[in-house]
């Protein structure tokens, strides 16, 4: 069953991995969860293997990887793939029976952190564009309205120098938005974290 995202303000908080103090990349996993605490979903990057942790290791967010959303009874409901890519990063969602649910696509921007949310067929449907002054917020847009915002919150000195441990409010602020829309933006806060605030291959932070 999807995950229920028909909340004003949900989290994304990533789970820490205690390898990551000694520079060990892990796989990436987080919980969502309602305003008041409640657990919503989980999200787990799928483990294939040595090949996997080398890709984590030396290539970062270029490498090709699934994401893998469950529901509160751990049953699977969506997945997301990356595919290999140096430039303009993309994230493909479907549900868990493969239908399509849209994909994002990362744009060129000069001073902005651009990207255009597609739905199954392939056409935009909603923008997300970060101001270079603001680069924790993100927010999103439709028809040039604002229509939700992922913030990233800061998770202190300790934690943002020696882990990948990043949370995220997503805060829907339009009522109309549509259950896929809502798994779209979802996504973002997820394509996000993985783009700007993984440890990239090479780097120790």
């Amino acid at each position: 069953m999807p995950v229920d995202l028909n909340h004003d303000r949900i989290f994304l908080r990533q789970r820490r991995e205690i390898a990551e103090l000694f520079g060990v990349e892990t796989r990436n996993k987080y919980e969502i969860l309602a305003m008041e605490g409640s657990p919503l979903g989980f999200v787990a990057e799928e483990e294939k293997g040595i090949g996997a942790f080398f890709g984590r290791a030396f290539l970062g967010h270029w490498r090709t990887f699934t994401i893998n959303i469950f529901d509160t009874n751990r049953n699977l409901a969506y997945k997301a793939l990356h595919p290999f890519r140096f430039l303009f990063q993309r994230l493909e969602i479907t549900k868990a029976t493969g239908q399509r649910i849209g994909a994002l696509e990362q744009r060129f921007g000069v001073v902005t952190k651009r990207f255009d949310l597609e739905d199954a067929h392939g056409n935009v449907i909603m923008k997300m564009a970060a101001s270079f002054w603001k680069p924790w917020t993100f927010p999103i847009y439709k028809n040039g309205e604002e229509v939700a915002l992922i913030l990233k919150k800061w998770s202190g000195t300790f934690s943002e120098i020696f882990t990948d441990k990043d949370n995220f409010t997503i805060e829907f602020k339009d009522k109309r938005l549509t259950t896929t829309e809502r798994e779209l933006i979802l996504a973002s806060a997820m394509f996000v974290d993985l783009n700007y605030f993984e440890r990239k291959a090479g780097s120790n932070s």
